[in-house]
């Protein structure tokens, strides 16, 4: 079971670490943050740079400390966060399916990153070898709250829509 933790761990984290690059430093073919700060500003978010830089930030933090099993339900919350942010903004006007934008992407990974909270990081971890077993239902659960919450407290300060925001098409958060 904590090699499978772990392959789990390793892939969605690095994949998040990435992302989080691609708005903060252009990496990976990104856009940086001014790039990335122009789409969100597009999607209705005000200060769309300082946005930029909360999302990178959020997805390199937790896809970082998935990746290591180091605060594990810190990283999945985070990363729930951004990407109920994602699925609201850009994703959930498209459906289900990712062949047509819509949630499914996101969706698995908030479903992998929150079931590391409920379940921890296994043996190879940081947690693990420091002694730390914030693993199980409330872990999980506080992973939920804390992502909902924050997710909810950065979607409350979008722009309320108008016509011309209303019908645009977006991209991948």
């Amino acid at each position: 079971m904590s090699v499978g933790l772990l392959i789990l761990r390793l892939v969605v984290g690095a994949l998040f670490f990435g992302h989080g690059t691609q708005k903060l430093f252009g990496w990976f073919g990104g856009h940086g943050l001014d790039g990335t700060g122009g789409f969100f500003e597009s999607l209705r978010y005000r200060n769309g740079r300082e946005m930029a830089l909360v999302a990178g930030l959020a997805e390199a933090g937790g896809g970082t400390l998935l990746a290591l099993g180091f605060l594990t339900w810190l990283g999945a919350a985070a990363i729930l966060g951004v990407m109920l942010n994602a699925m609201v903004s850009v994703h959930i006007r498209k459906g289900i399916w990712n062949s047509n934008g819509g949630v499914e992407l996101p969706l698995v990974f908030s479903a992998a990153a929150v079931s590391l909270a409920f379940t921890g990081p296994g043996r190879y971890s940081i947690d693990r070898a420091i002694g730390w077993r914030d693993t199980g239902w409330v872990w999980g659960l506080v992973a939920i709250l804390v992502g909902v919450g924050s997710a909810a407290l950065v979607l409350s300060m979008r722009r309320p829509p108008t016509p011309a925001t209303e019908e645009q098409p977006g991209q991948a958060a």
